[in-house]
């Protein structure tokens, strides 16, 4: 299982990390967050994460991406396949996030730049991210988790 910690500030309640787990033939990517926003943009990372190193990525360019779903597990889902139709059509890799959520809308920017096959070297493609181990929730410390299994 691949992890990634960056610690937030604050307390250990405030630390943020992503992470990937194993699914048949696809994969899974977790965030967590001590808030739900932190949370998806840490689910962003981990889906960065499956097709590069997202700490090889320059945050040069800046995309606005707006969601909107009836709870909060649909609005992770549409997060992430709005991620990935961004990079698919831009042929892009983003490596930094800033989700706002207000109730069920969700307001982002994904900052990124354009993918070189040499300096990225691409592992696999994303296709979608899918309802399989779809879970947003507040832990019983008070932090956050979003994931799901995405198609590759």
């Amino acid at each position: 299982m691949s992890v990634n910690t960056a610690t937030g500030t604050g307390s250990a309640r405030a630390s943020t990390r992503w992470e990937h787990f194993p699914h048949d033939a696809d994969i899974g990517v977790r965030g967590f967050g001590a808030t739900r926003e932190q949370a998806f943009e840490q689910a962003a990372m981990a889906l960065t994460a499956v097709i590069t190193d997202p700490a090889g990525i320059v945050a040069g360019g800046k995309v606005e991406i707006a969601c909107q779903a009836p709870d909060d597990e649909l609005l992770l889902v549409d997060w992430l396949n709005a991620l990935v139709y961004e990079m698919a059509t831009r042929n892009w890799v983003f490596g930094r996030f800033a989700v706002r959520i207000s109730g069920q809308d969700l307001g982002a920017q994904a900052w990124g730049e354009a993918l070189d096959s040499a300096r990225h070297r691409p592992t696999v493609e994303v296709k979608g991210a899918t309802y399989t181990a779809l879970r947003v929730a507040q832990q019983a410390d008070g932090s956050w988790v979003a994931q799901c299994v995405v198609d590759v």
